[in-house]
């Protein structure tokens, strides 16, 4: 049987609680990958377990460059995934905000 992980949005702050890459949706993108590695590694799991991911964008013309930066995490074949733009995030300056899901066998 196989354990869930829900990865709350996650949105691209460093452990201090700071925005990183004002105006740089690579960065950002970035750094919300590497805290949803944190958090699916500390529950005993892999990038490579993560089964789904939702996207929010400010702007859909980030698709791309979102895109390039999620290879270098998942590689050729990543989680099935939905992007959505929406008006604006919680917090002024974001650009991006991502959840997942990732389910590990045991």
């Amino acid at each position: 049987m196989g354990n869930t992980i829900y990865v709350a949005g996650q949105l691209p702050y460093d452990k201090d609680g700071n925005l990183i890459g004002h105006g740089d949706i690579k960065a950002q993108t970035r750094c919300v990958f590497e805290n949803i590695r944190k958090i699916v590694e500390a529950g005993g799991g892999r990038m490579d377990d993560i089964v789904k991911i939702t996207v929010f964008v400010t702007d859909v013309r980030s698709r791309e460059p979102y895109a390039e930066v999620r290879s270098e995490f998942f590689g050729a074949n990543p989680p099935a995934s939905t992007l959505v733009q929406i008006a604006n995030l919680a917090i002024p300056g974001a650009l991006i905000e991502i959840e997942a899901i990732a389910v590990i066998d045991n």
